[in-house]
């Protein structure tokens, strides 16, 4: 039978930001520009497979600043979860199936999952 653990109520919400943050930050991402600073377009056939990008605006000072401001607080969030004091209770083993049921904690439980 697979360990329980008993995670903190703060790790367990620094977790769960840090996937909204992450999550936020990609969509982010995804809807800006390819390129941070203005570049034209171009297309490279001459490969083994086709690339090609449009022409790129760049981003603008508010949306550079969104990304770095996501960026930051990741870091942060990163920082908190990893060097959390309740891993120091956790044996060596155990730590990374500890870590990856805390990346899974706030999914719901599947019946059966107990």
């Amino acid at each position: 039978m697979a360990e329980t653990y008993d995670f903190p109520s703060d790790l367990l919400a620094g977790q769960e930001e840090l996937h909204q943050v992450r999550a936020e930050l990609l969509a982010l991402l995804k809807r800006l520009p390819w390129s941070v600073e203005p570049l034209d377009g171009f297309s490279d056939t001459g490969g083994w497979r086709k690339v090609e990008r449009p022409a790129s605006p760049g981003w603008t000072a508010d949306e550079q600043a969104e990304v770095e401001k996501l960026r930051q607080r990741e870091r942060e969030l990163a920082v908190f979860v990893t060097c959390h004091r309740f891993w120091s209770e956790v044996a060596p083993p155990e730590k990374v199936d500890a870590r990856m049921r805390l990346k899974h904690a706030h999914e719901p439980r599947e019946q059966g999952d107990a």
